[in-house]
């Protein structure tokens, strides 16, 4: 009896074996140049660059050979790579969908200030919109093709300044981590300030803004902690997706089964883990700029944890409602209002119009 149990595991091991090889020899043998995201930031540092740089040249037994790079890197502020990749600059970019707005609104419907409060919330309504950011994507970018769509940690403020709430943001400069925000900021009556990412640490110690937006880890890494003394937890500035996607050339040159293969090994070992480690990654950011609770990744701040009250979230949903959807709906077409309506809308309950 063992005896044939063990014919049978051998010949099932045997088949499993063969069904990998002849998989890893349907993959084409290519090449791709991928362009990341900011490389000092955990995203791109603990994700992004082992996926692209050894994670798909092994899984692919080599057919597949890829050049890593990030944005920053070649000196770039993030909301071109798009374009670059419609010019076929690039084959495969990814970048902060709010530093894209100004080439397709439509990415701005993935993630506004305060619409997901949670992690489970934001991953329900980033797979809703999916197929709109799908259809928006080949439409600006010269059919590209949407592989991926990851958050930060949860976009928190940031302010070298005494605040006990939401409401003492008023008459503050503020820089936003992107349009939306900018808009919900001044809706607050504060002061919303474009800035590029890098320039937020010497602004704050400067007192040329009072207070910026990002996720609290992203803060941690490049030293927020050392230049501001309040931290605001709500996700003022949503969850700062992150979009991956493929020049529309490049991927029609890709057989199906290469196609099939690298849509599955971006969802199961890149986008799933990311989403896994957001609630971790900003509960340890939290713990490394305030010192209350564990960090690993250094010395702690001691950054003052203001508490979010419930007047905060009712007036966060009131501009969300009244302002920023509204102002939205105003820069997309009618299409991409009723497609958000039928996607976002039914995750939330919220509704966008003219």
């Amino acid at each position: 009896m063992n005896t044939r149990r063990n014919v049978i595991s051998a010949t099932l091991l045997g088949l499993t074996f063969a069904g990998s090889q002849a998989l890893a020899q349907d993959i084409d043998k290519t090449s791709i140049n991928y362009v990341g995201s900011w490389s000092s930031l955990s995203l791109y540092q603990n994700f992004e660059r082992p996926f692209w740089e050894k994670h798909i040249p092994e899984a692919s037994d080599g057919q597949i050979t890829t050049e890593v790079t990030t944005f920053d890197q070649m000196g770039l502020g993030g909301g071109e790579v798009f374009r670059l990749m419609d010019r076929d600059v690039i084959e495969v970019a990814s970048t902060v969908a709010d530093y894209a707005v100004e080439d397709a609104p439509e990415l701005e419907g993935l993630d506004m200030p305060m619409i997901a409060p949670d992690v489970k919330t934001a991953r329900k309504v980033a797979e809703a919109y999916r197929p709109v950011l799908a259809e928006a994507f080949k439409e600006r970018f010269g059919g590209a093709q949407l592989l991926a769509v990851v958050p930060y940690p949860s976009q928190m403020v940031f302010c070298n300044a005494e605040i006990d709430g939401l409401s003492d943001l008023k008459g503050m400069k503020v820089r936003a981590s992107g349009r939306t925000t900018a808009e919900f900021l001044q809706a607050l009556g504060a002061e919303g300030i474009t800035l590029n990412f890098s320039e937020v640490p010497g602004a704050l110690q400067r007192g040329v803004i009072d207070c910026a937006v990002t996720g609290s880890l992203s803060g941690y890494s490049s030293g927020w902690h050392e230049v501001s003394t309040h931290l605001y937890p709500l996700p003022v500035g949503g969850w700062d997706h992150v979009v991956t996607a493929m020049n529309g050339k490049k991927w029609n040159s890709l057989s199906e089964e290469t196609q099939e293969w690298l849509t599955a090994e971006i969802k199961e070992n890149y986008e799933d883990p990311v989403w896994a480690s957001a609630v971790e990654e900003t509960k340890e950011g939290i713990a490394c700029l305030t010192g209350n609770g564990e960090c690993s990744r250094g010395e702690a701040g001691d950054m003052v944890l203001v508490e979010a009250t419930d007047n905060d979230f009712t007036e966060a949903a009131r501009h969300l409602e009244e302002t920023l959807l509204p102002n939205w709906a105003d820069r997309v077409d009618q299409k991409w209002v009723d497609r958000w309506n039928e996607t976002v809308g039914e995750v939330t309950g919220l509704s966008a119009a003219k």
